[in-house]
């Protein structure tokens, strides 16, 4: 699954499908994947083997619940730096990417130059946690927005 080739390989029908179940269900076994997508087990391991090399298929997790595991508050981050220089953006998401509380790190255009998800244990956290954005070097703005409620929370894309 190290793998990445430039071009993403031809899809058929029988990977779109090995890919949504794939997408759905993890866990599955490849004889149950085989027969969902219509074919037998050992061509079906061949492709999601192809599919692993290509780098469409980036690996396979859990998905957990955060407030029972003590993580209840789940909140958004704009932050707007001082320099847009790439020096200053890569040690802006090297810094992040410390925190085990921020969860995804998007750079975006349009409002911001980071968009991030992060979780909290609970709201004095997250207030810690909007204060250590605020005082990073470089930072020159964070605007917070926190969830009330998720309604949709799909992984992956649509097939």
């Amino acid at each position: 699954m190290k793998t990445r080739n430039a071009e993403p390989p031809a899809l058929d029908g029988i990977d779109r499908r090995i890919l949504a179940e794939l997408q759905a269900n993890g866990r599955i076994t490849n004889v149950e994947l085989a027969e969902r997508a219509g074919i037998s087990a050992p061509p079906c391991l061949r492709r999601v083997r192809r599919l692993e090399e290509a780098g469409v298929i980036h690996g396979y997790h859990a998905e957990l619940d955060p407030a029972r595991l003590g993580w209840p508050i789940t909140f958004f981050a704009i932050v707007g730096l001082d320099s847009q220089k790439e020096a200053v953006l890569t040690a802006f998401e090297r810094m992040v990417s410390d925190w085990p509380e921020v969860r995804e790190c998007h750079m975006i255009r349009g409002g911001g130059d980071f968009l991030l998800r992060l979780v909290a244990r609970d709201t004095t956290h997250e207030n810690q946690l909007t204060e250590r954005l605020t005082g990073a070097p470089q930072v020159s703005q964070v605007r917070t927005l926190q969830t009330i409620r998720t309604s949709r929370d799909l992984a992956g894309v649509p097939l």
